[in-house]
């Protein structure tokens, strides 16, 4: 078959670079902004912070350039040829001056604070190098996942330290005893057994709590009390006041030393929502809004120009480079100005959609609401609402929510009325926290009681909403 050639016309749609960069500046939090504004500015000498003026019709009609024009522009005007480099850096610091530094916090794993620990102890070199090992091999949480076996091959092929899985045993006791307590432990049972032999002092109510870890695992973890109290022949508070010893215990005790130097990341509301005599007032964080402004000597160069200046080819590709950051600096502000009225009405249709929750504060308010709604209310497409909820927050009489939190799908009641399924949830989170906790409450219990209330839901749905509150299930809830 013989190729052809042949002219085809097509209607097509695609994003400009502009319109990307839109969505994407939309998309951008506000914490996150002020550094996006900084890096425009690093990158564009033509915008700088201030007040925003808009060019005048002189600039305009810029958009006529023509590269045939004859005219000169003297682009040296703004350099001073003359000049040395040395001439433009300064150099005020003496020797004598003190250099202060601002020292950086920085965090120290349980693995440093371990091998810190290695030191304070009398071990040989050999011992050093296993218990290293040991320490090496742990996980976030503290464990010892890798068999002694495997251990004794790496020292063999890596340090050329021939060992035996007795003696990595015995180095194992010894890391196992630094704190805090239950690091080195090969499963949780081993984990809470550690943290029960330190300072045991013939304690009655720890002492049965080692007894129960140490065998009766197994009806612990599946809740099983009746079986334990029965072999164990205590009574009912004896068991009670073991099991709370054991429930104090820490299941990870290599993520509690993470834990205490995470940096917790500080959320800052987008939107502030307001109440005053029953009317709601929306604010948009002031981050949102900065004071931009076109550099001024940017703008007079190519003023300049557009007024009749004489050029040579070098300066007109010179001043072409001037337009196209003039140019981007102007997409610029009008972006950010875009974003702001984005943000705005987005979160003003979110507002009057949900205005009985925002006034209220009570939950079962909560009107069910998908993109697709507020997208119709503002006129926008739903990936652009997708973006505006996306990582942003709002600030409440009632607290401070992601904007997510307002959406949820519908669900129909027995009357036919439409709620969410946030209400359902609600219901659900509310029940089993008054729940009997000696005999609590089953997806079957569960669905009967929403029945009763006019939700007609299947049992696997109450299940599933139980897993997303991350509920576990009835006989795991039970205590004593």
């Amino acid at each position: 078959m013989a190729l052809k050639q042949y002219l085809a016309q097509k209607l097509e749609q695609r994003l400009s670079p502009q319109q990307i960069q839109l969505m994407k500046l939309l998309q951008v939090p506000t914490m996150e902004l002020d550094q996006r504004i900084k890096q425009e500015i690093e990158e564009n000498p033509a915008l700088e912070e201030g007040s925003d003026e808009e060019f005048d019709d002189e600039y305009e009609g810029e958009d006529d350039f023509d590269d045939n024009d004859s005219d000169d522009f003297d682009i040296s005007d703004y350099f001073d040829e003359d000049s040395a480099d040395y001439k433009t850096q300064a150099n005020n610091t003496s020797k004598d001056d003190e250099e202060r530094v601002i020292p950086l916090s920085g965090e120290q794993s349980f693995q440093q604070s371990l091998t810190e620990q290695l030191h304070l102890l009398d071990l040989t070199d050999d011992q050093f190098m296993i218990a290293d090992t040991i320490i090496g091999n742990l996980d976030e949480s503290g464990y010892l996942n890798r068999e002694i076996e495997a251990i004794v091959d790496d020292l063999a092929f890596s340090a050329n330290i021939m060992v035996t899985e007795d003696e990595v045993e015995k180095v194992l006791t010894l890391v196992q005893e630094l704190d805090p307590a239950g690091i080195g432990a090969r499963d949780l049972r081993e984990c809470l057994l550690l943290q029960l032999q330190r300072n045991h002092d013939g304690d009655i109510t720890r002492f049965t709590a080692k007894k129960i870890v140490e065998d009766h695992f197994e009806e612990f973890i599946k809740k099983h009390y009746d079986k334990i109290q029965k072999k164990l022949e205590i009574s009912d508070e004896d068991l009670k006041e073991a099991i709370d010893e054991i429930v104090r215990l820490n299941p990870k005790p290599g993520g509690s030393m993470k834990e205490s130097t995470k940096n917790f990341q500080q959320i800052i509301p987008d939107f502030v929502i307001t109440e005053t005599d029953g009317k709601l007032d929306l604010t948009l964080n002031g981050r949102n809004a900065p004071e931009l402004k076109v550099n001024k000597d940017y703008e007079m160069m190519l003023r300049t120009y557009a007024e009749g200046a004489k050029t040579s080819k070098a300066d007109k590709d010179a001043v072409m480079f001037v337009k196209q950051k003039l140019d981007g600096a102007k997409w610029f502000i009008d972006a950010i100005k875009q974003r702001q009225n984005t943000l705005l009405g987005t979160m003003q249709a979110i507002m009057m959609y949900q205005f009985e929750y925002f006034l209220s504060g009570d939950e079962t308010s909560l009107r069910p609401m998908i993109l697709k709604d507020i997208a119709e209310i503002v006129g926008l497409d739903i990936s652009t609402v997708s973006r505006v909820a996306n990582s942003k927050y709002v600030q409440t009489t009632h607290g401070t929510f992601a904007l997510k939190y307002f959406f949820s799908e519908s669900l129909s009641t027995d009357s036919g009325e439409e709620v969410s399924t946030r209400e359902v949830k609600k219901i659900l989170s509310e029940a089993i926290e008054g729940e009997e906790k000696l005999k609590p409450l089953t997806d079957e219990k569960l669905t009967e009681l929403l029945k009763e209330k006019g939700y007609n839901i299947a049992r696997r749905t109450v299940a599933k909403y139980r897993e997303q509150l991350n509920i576990p299930v009835a006989r795991l809830r039970k205590e004593l």
